[in-house]
């Protein structure tokens, strides 16, 4: 690493000829009708320095003087074009009877460019066009209905996990993605999910704080790439590239709304892009977002006034249908008498207002030797508001009813500040493609409860709303790198070898809330029970659950591509990585393309990688308030080192006998086909297998049994006031199997565009193993409850084990169509206790159908309309009291009150959101704006 560190100082001594100057390209591609063309590849023959043509077929580029730009677009002749000195052009495509898929950076560290058809692993690239064509307006969302391996979905009534939406690439978690933007790692979130959604007990990086306004194009590498680009690339990677043209302003504005009648959406971005003076370009993008709450909620059904305390639950003696049916009519009189709503829920996406903005920037700084220094920086802000569980009139414990003599609904509200900054150089080095650079990222949220009260306060002075902390994370990266590609060595056609240096520094933090949010001010009820601590909903984070921790991270790889033969590409790529608080891991990966003929080619590739354990799940503690069957509980999340986990049961201090966290270790196996078919269509079918030893969980609840003797109870003997004890460890062994299939098929007849795509993606996850502790193998009543059947199943089947994506668009003229239809397999829900199997459910697949309609009405204004989900489909809905429940006393649905058992939903929550969420039908209207500027 230190040598590495020394090649900046060689390069000093580099004669200035030696480096190339650069010039600023700019211009226009249309096609032979004079109408431009978006996504259409430019790129420096010879290199992997390229681009893609924006919304109004404008391009800028960086290129040598003497430069042959290469132009290419599905369906269209490719021209190479020398600059001879010119700094602007116009180009006209023709048609043709081949076609070349966009070239792609991700996957490949080649400093030539491959297209996405003749790399060794399968990408997809999502262009601007399909970022603008459709009603979604924020990344996570684009990419769930247009990269098939690519899911997430909006949570509800899930704290933290309502405003940032967990994400996973091929059925794999969060944190099992890396996010990459101009090719640079992307800090990830400080939220883990401790809550009962995809994702639990994971960390990922919150996408929607990158504005669509900056973005040119997103790359997904389906493909494990740990051996490529470090920790959590076990599924993939995702490359968001940044606009980098300077061709004058684009705007668009989009409103829209539900069926419904709710969730009401306003955005408008900008992106400007200036050239400087024909030595490099600063490219400016804002957005600004306001989305209203959906509420698809049921009414409560369950007893509210009569039964005291009992929480919603019937009396022991309620067991007729004759007297279910009196308390039924006296509660009824009861709710009108107060005026209570029985529609106490809200469940569905959160209220949420984001604004942001992006630079992004490059200059030469010396011509004469062509040095180059980029700047990437981000700012985003965001404020969202959601609802927790509403708080019965009946639940004096949690309540103080000279406050809300109705009850109330708490909400959580968070203030999300994310800020980046990429700075480096590029420059050759001793023949080499150098690039110095460093990445400083950092994100914090601030929760705020409002209508909400600290029921532990003597009756009437409880605050209402309470500040319940911060919790952040940022991180420093610095990376040195060196590409170099060879013609005609060692007897091979071609050979680049790249290899480099990375150095980086996490840090964790949490800051308590004010006393009030968490602490406990002594109140009883008249009974005599003891109410709960610290804010409803959202108990803050008290000052022993504060912490500031920090971790450093070296490592060190070699990649070596090679055209072995015309026919036989193989690349070969190994890393080094050194955690400062866990030790180390070595990954490597192997992987080739041949052609079997001259349109049909395999590839596989079969390498192992590793996760390291996140900050936030080596170090999160939290001690919440949490009532289980109407009972408070003091819940406590407990960190790895904790003698809790750590020791065994013989110690002094007994505990579970977990060892420290360590990092999740893959094998990557995959094989596929590409191929041309009929000279226009591109095919590629790619199977894989991902095997995840050590995978990283957040247990279950282990829970005292009331028996001084028991094992949880003895592990929980010097925390009194403690109920229950969760915690991360290295759990399971999982295995993931699937396929990926994409066709496209790209068309022009006359003044008419036709696009066609078939995307598809079937998996599947099991989890082959548990790996228990000593503590837990001695005691079977502690083996389901490390990881139950919940968590099982939502780790499983809890997402789409398949998804197919059916895309068309139609162009004549200034006219445009696009119809899209994705559908989203099945999820299964399953009760983490085998006695309340009745609850368990399957939710069928179901069809999500898209159209937008645009017109480009003036030569730099276009008009789109459209329609998300047209026919209005929604997932199955959760069953109500089902028939094989042994505790349900009735079936008539006016009569479905919840039994202890089931006394959570009560018929309020009414839909999974793990499909495709449950806001129905949603109509838009966006106006897109492109107006040119001079491109120096």
């Amino acid at each position: 690493m230190k040598k590495l560190l020394l090649v900046p100082l060689v390069a000093l001594l580099v004669p200035a000829h030696a480096w190339a100057q650069t010039v600023s390209v700019s211009g226009r591609v249309l096609d032979s009708k004079g109408i431009a063309q978006p996504g259409v590849t430019v790129l420096e023959r010879g290199t992997s320095n390229g681009t893609s043509t924006d919304a109004s077929g404008r391009f800028t580029l960086s290129v040598s003087p003497t430069a042959t730009l290469v132009v290419s677009a599905i369906g269209a002749a490719t021209q190479q074009i020398p600059l001879n000195g010119r700094t602007t052009l116009e180009v006209r495509m023709q048609d043709a009877a081949t076609d070349l898929n966009e070239v792609v950076v991700t996957g490949s560290r080649a400093t030539e460019g491959r297209s996405n058809i003749l790399t060794t692993s399968p990408v997809d690239v999502i262009s601007p066009r399909e970022i603008k064509a459709f009603a979604q307006v924020d990344v996570a969302q684009i990419l769930t209905y247009a990269a098939p391996s690519f899911q997430s979905s909006r949570q509800a009534v899930s704290d933290g996990t309502d405003h940032v939406d967990p994400a996973s690439l091929r059925g794999l978690g969060p944190d099992q993605v890396l996010v990459l933007v101009n090719g640079k790692r992307r800090h990830s979130s400080a939220l883990v999910n401790i809550n009962g959604t995809v994702g639990r007990g994971s960390v990922g990086t919150d996408l929607n704080t990158i504005p669509n306004a900056s973005i040119k194009r997103i790359e997904v590498l389906r493909e494990g790439a740990a051996a490529q680009y470090g920790s959590d690339a076990i599924a993939g990677v995702i490359n968001i590239q940044l606009k980098d043209d300077t061709t004058g302003v684009q705007a668009s504005s989009t409103v829209g709304q539900t069926y419904e009648g709710d969730g009401d959406t306003y955005q408008a971005d900008a992106s400007v892009g200036i050239g400087l003076g024909g030595r490099g370009f600063l490219n400016l993008s804002g957005q600004f977002q306001n989305r209203a709450y959906t509420n698809r909620s049921g009414d409560d059904t369950a007893p509210l006034m009569y039964l005291g305390s009992n929480s919603g639950n019937y009396p022991a003696a309620a067991n007729t249908e004759q007297r279910r049916r009196e308390l039924k009519a006296q509660d009824d009189a009861l709710v009108a008498q107060n005026g209570f709503d029985r529609r106490n829920m809200r469940v569905g996406q959160s209220e949420s207002r984001n604004i942001g903005g992006f630079l992004n920037s490059g200059f030469t700084l010396a011509p004469s030797i062509g040095l180059e220094a980029y700047v990437t920086a981000g700012v985003t802000h965001r404020t969202g508001k959601a609802a927790g569980f509403y708080r019965l009139p009946n639940q004096l414990t949690q309540s103080d009813l000279t406050i809300y003599p109705n009850g109330f609904l708490p909400f959580i509200n968070t203030t999300i500040n994310d800020q980046s900054v990429l700075a480096g150089v590029r420059a050759k080095v001793l023949g080499f493609e150098a690039d110095l650079s460093n990445t400083f990222g950092r994100n914090d949220i601030r929760f705020d409860i409002t209508n909400t009260l600290n029921a532990s306060y003597p009756l009437g002075l409880s605050p209402r709303e309470f500040y319940a902390g911060t919790i952040a994370f940022q991180q420093n990266t610095s990376n040195l790198n060196f590409s170099r590609h060879f013609t005609d060595i060692l007897g091979l056609a071609t050979l680049n070898v790249a290899f480099g240096g990375e150095y980086r520094r996490d840090n964790y933090s949490i800051a308590a809330g004010e006393r009030g949010s968490w602490d406990n001010f002594g109140r009883t009820t008249a009974a005599g029970a003891p109410t709960a601590s610290g804010a409803q909903v959202f108990p803050g984070y008290r000052p022993t659950d504060e912490l500031n921790r920090s971790r450093t991270n070296t490592a060190g790889y070699l990649d070596l591509e090679s055209d072995l033969t015309e026919k036989l590409l193989v690349r070969a790529a190994g890393r080094a990585e050194r955690y400062g608080d866990f030790g180390n891991n070595v990954s490597g990966q192997l992987a080739a393309r041949y052609s079997i003929l001259e349109d049909v080619a395999v590839r596989g590739t079969i390498g192992n990688g590793f996760r390291a354990p996140s900050l936030q799940q080596r170090y999160f503690t939290n001690t919440s308030t949490q009532f289980v069957s109407g009972v408070p509980q003091q819940v406590l999340t407990v960190n790895n080192d904790n003698p809790i986990v750590r020791n065994q049961f013989t110690d002094a201090v007994k505990g579970f006998g977990v060892p420290s966290l360590k990092q999740e270790k893959s094998t990557n196996y995959s094989v596929g086909v590409t191929g041309r078919v009929l000279k226009t269509m591109t095919v590629t079918v790619d199977a894989y297998q991902i095997d995840i030893r050590d995978r990283i969980v957040l247990t279950s609840q282990f829970a005292r049994s009331g028996v001084a003797t028991g094992t949880v109870d003895q592990i929980l003997a010097s925390y009194p006031e403690i109920g229950r004890v969760q915690f991360f460890a290295n759990a399971i062994d999982t295995r993931t199997r699937g396929i990926d299939i994409v066709v496209n098929e790209r068309l022009s007849v006359g003044e008419s565009r036709l696009g066609l795509t078939v995307a598809a993606n079937f998996n599947e996850t099991k989890v082959r193993q548990i790996n228990t502790a000593p503590t837990i193998e001695n005691d079977p009543s502690l083996q389901n409850t490390l990881f139950d059947r919940q968590q099982r199943a939502r780790i499983e089947a809890g997402q789409p084990r398949s998804k197919i994506n059916l895309t068309a668009n139609y162009g004549y003229r200034i006219f445009n169509v696009e119809v899209r239809t994705v559908r989203f397999g099945q999820v299964q829900y399953k009760d983490a206790d085998p006695t309340r199997s009745f609850i368990d459910q399957t939710f069928s697949a179901k069809w999500v159908t898209d159209l937008t309609l645009s017109a480009q009405v003036a030569k730099f204004a276009t008009v789109f309309v459209g329609v998300n989900n047209i026919f209005d489909v929604y997932p199955d809905r959760f069953r109500t009291n089902p028939r094989n429940n042994p505790n349900n006393f009735s079936v008539d649905p006016n009569l479905s009150f919840s039994s202890s058992l089931d006394n959570t939903n009560r018929g309020r929550i009414v839909y999974n959101p793990n499909q495709f969420g449950y806001n129905g039908g949603f109509y838009f209207a966006r106006l897109v704006l492109d107006l040119p500027t001079s491109s120096n």
